[in-house]
């Protein structure tokens, strides 16, 4: 069978991309138009909202629909190429419900994260997550396949991906394994980048990285798929800092990925230690900043929105601590109920009021420092202080600092 020949939508998603200000450079625009995005895309799901609201997915191959096929695989979009763990369009009959566990990436941010690498020839890249290979398959062109070192924890994805890259002329090193532990084998490395979500940095990478090289990764404290940042950090010696460049999302890596609630969630929030009106309500949580800074202050804790007896509950979890947060809503006020050891929605509030009062600042103003044993993240010098397990240790002043202590991971 003739394939299509995609030379022009490639040409068209360059333009597209360097319009909007993402293609900067004529090594990586090279790259985005010489490799075929269809090769690493023969089988995928669109989403539609079903009757009941849910999403589901119908897939979508060449078999079905040359045309509609080739002009979705060059959208600068997002496409769901497997779910529940396991489930592949090419296997699938739908439209059928779901949840997503592997993609492709929209291009803008494979490109985008790619040209903050700041790469030069002959560097070398450590890429965590090999996903259907496309972002890979762009390293090779820009670097070559010798240099670069990919790793995808599902076995089958990585077999999918490494058949397309060697069908593509990229026979680069991907590796099945778990990419929180780096790749040894081939450190150090000039660069390391992630194309999942991360509650935190593994040291492995630090120590695999070398001096003076980047890391450029996606954090995300409490695997929300909003309210995250693209963090970018200069190894040291034996340390790591930088800043958060920007926001993004990815799914987060497979071992850190949170089962959601189910069930009776009211019973689970049925017995509170108090009971109080807020100081702020929890549509704060709708913003990409206040997000963010919630997670920093409460990491690990699920955000769920439910209905109660005909009300709105924003629920917050911490299973790991069996502590929760009840807001519902009280005229034009809120209130909370807090249980458990800690108390999230304190927390929540201090972080968020603190970064109020101090104008509110980007993302991109919070800068984060990883070593050994924690992360540390502040904004301009000022300080909110909140420990792993969320004992409150600034003083009367409102303060924009975050350490976050964690077992070290030094494969």
């Amino acid at each position: 069978m003739t394939r299509p020949d995609s030379t022009n939508l490639r040409q068209d998603l360059a333009n597209l991309l360097q319009q909007g200000g993402v293609l900067k450079t004529a090594e990586w625009r090279r790259a985005v138009e010489d490799v075929p995005r269809e090769r690493f895309l023969r089988f995928f799901f669109k989403d539609a909202p079903g009757p009941d609201g849910h999403l589901r997915y119908t897939p979508v191959c060449p078999d079905t629909n040359e045309d509609e096929w080739l002009a979705l695989v060059y959208r600068n979009e997002t496409w769901v190429t497997q779910l529940d763990d396991h489930v592949t369009a090419d296997t699938a009959e739908g439209p059928l419900p779901g949840f997503p566990t592997s993609s492709s990436t929209m291009p803008a941010t494979v490109v985008g994260m790619n040209e903050a690498l700041d790469v030069e020839d002959g560097m070398t890249v450590l890429e965590i997550g090999t996903g259907t290979g496309y972002s890979t398959a762009l390293l090779c062109h820009r670097l070559g396949e010798d240099n670069v070192t990919s790793v995808e924890v599902d076995p089958e994805v990585a077999r999918r991906a490494d058949d397309a890259l060697e069908a593509t002329g990229y026979s680069t090193w991907t590796v099945a394994g778990d990419g929180l532990l780096g790749h040894p084998r081939r450190a150090p490395y000039d660069r390391t980048i992630a194309t999942c979500a991360l509650r935190r940095i593994p040291y492995a990478w630090v120590r695999q990285t070398k001096p003076g090289g980047i890391i450029l990764a996606t954090l995300s404290p409490s695997s929300w798929s909003y309210g995250t940042g693209l963090a970018k950090l200069t190894v040291k010696d034996g340390t790591a800092e930088g800043r958060i460049i920007g926001r993004t999302s990815f799914m987060p890596a497979r071992a850190e990925a949170v089962v959601p609630l189910s069930g009776d969630l009211a019973a689970r929030a049925a017995y509170a230690d108090t009971e109080r009106k807020t100081r702020l309500s929890p549509d704060v949580l709708n913003d990409w900043m206040p997000a963010f800074l919630a997670q920093l202050a409460a990491p690990g804790a699920q955000l769920i929105h439910a209905v109660s007896d005909s009300r709105e509950v924003v629920y917050l979890f911490d299973t790991e601590r069996e502590a929760f947060a009840a807001l519902t809503a009280d005229g034009d006020q809120w209130r909370v109920r807090q249980g458990g050891p800690v108390a999230i929605w304190d927390a929540i509030e201090e972080a968020v009021t603190a970064w109020q009062k101090a104008g509110e600042p980007d993302i991109t103003a919070v800068r984060v420092a990883v070593t050994r044993n924690a992360h540390t993240y502040w904004i301009d010098g000022k300080q909110i202080s909140n420990d792993r397990r969320s004992k409150w240790l600034g003083g009367k002043e409102p303060t924009l600092h975050w350490e976050h202590s964690h077992p070290p991971l030094t494969a």
